[in-house]
């Protein structure tokens, strides 16, 4: 299977959705670009999610992205309340 696309001018290429489902490659995960004869190989190395799995030890259960951004929002709240001048 080939597919192309094009250099941006940053250096930036979007790979085939064709070739991302093919390698399994999700938003995050990181790729090796193998140098060879004439051309070089594209390879899946790995997730950056799963390779930094578990690098934080809780006992707290992990937290979804709303229950994360309530409790942002609560903090800058009380940090704002607690710098803002006392009558």
């Amino acid at each position: 299977m080939a597919r192309s696309s094009v250099v941006t001018r940053k250096g930036q290429v979007t790979i085939p959705a064709e070739i991302r489902r093919a390698l399994g490659l999700h938003e995050g995960d990181r790729v090796t670009f193998v140098l060879e004869r004439g051309g070089a190989r594209i390879e899946r190395s790995g997730s950056v999610i799963s390779s930094t799995r578990g690098i934080f030890k809780s006992e707290r259960l992990a937290s979804n992205a709303d229950a994360l951004r309530a409790a942002a929002e609560e903090a800058i709240a009380a940090d704002v309340l607690e710098r803002l001048p006392r009558p």
